[in-house]
């Protein structure tokens, strides 16, 4: 097991005192805790009550954060030509549709979100397994298949961040960066925890959140008082 660095123990005493922490307390030592010399990510780990398994218990979408993510996305649109122009005037960095796939053919995939018209995808069929390994593969479920390509590529630069579950039950997101105000990055943290408690499906009896940590880029992490967190938010 690699030796942890000074900073990292540092850090790691910081958040000794306490098993449990609430909200506000957590996000103030999240930004004391960061161990990097760049700006860090904030990060939550969220472990759910569900049978990842099953279909109707699978928790994915999409939330638009208050105050933005702080990330930078580089964004391409597969879209019919008379939709370039107005793709790229939204933000978007490259728009196209067969000159695009020719370079998703050659592994030349360097955007951070890929978003479609519905009329596209029969398009990116051949091109499917390279962008879904790449994690990339515009879907449905997480708002990069729309008419409205503009609107979404707007709310994407905006800060809008997908969600999902792992295998394991557990989703892992981004609520903004270090450099934020405590402010902002309490009430993203409370944005993305009350789409969570919305989201939770109709077949599940009792506690839907079972543990809630946050964490700074490689930085240790910070347990939630779940129970609190989700009844006060």
């Amino acid at each position: 097991m690699p030796k942890q660095g000074k900073n990292y123990r540092n850090a790691l005493d910081k958040i000794k005192g306490k098993e449990f922490y609430e909200l506000t307390e957590a996000v103030k030592l999240l930004k004391e805790t960061g161990t990097t010399k760049f700006d860090g990510t904030a990060e939550v780990h969220i472990n759910l009550n569900i049978d990842p398994k099953k279909a109707d218990q699978a928790i994915r979408g999409t939330v638009a954060l208050p105050h933005g993510s702080g990330k930078k996305v580089r964004i391409a649109a597969i879209v019919s030509d008379d939709k370039i122009k107005s793709a790229k005037e939204a933000g978007a960095v490259s728009a196209g549709l067969e000159d695009l796939i020719e370079e998703f053919t050659k592994g030349k995939v360097d955007y951070d979100v890929i978003v479609a018209t519905p009329d596209s995808m029969k398009k990116l069929g051949k091109v499917a397994k390279i962008l879904g390994q790449k994690g990339v593969m515009p879907n449905p479920k997480s708002g990069t298949v729309t008419d409205n390509v503009e609107k979404t590529i707007k709310e994407l630069l905006a800060g809008r961040v997908e969600y999902r579950n792992d295998k394991e039950g557990i989703i892992h997101t981004i609520f903004g960066k270090l450099s934020f105000k405590e402010e902002q990055l309490e009430n993203n943290l409370k944005t993305v925890l009350k789409v969570i408690r919305e989201s939770k499906p109709a077949g599940i009896k009792g506690t839907f959140v079972k543990s809630i940590s946050i964490a700074s880029s490689m930085g240790p992490g910070i347990a939630l008082d779940a129970t609190d967190v989700m009844k006060n938010l």
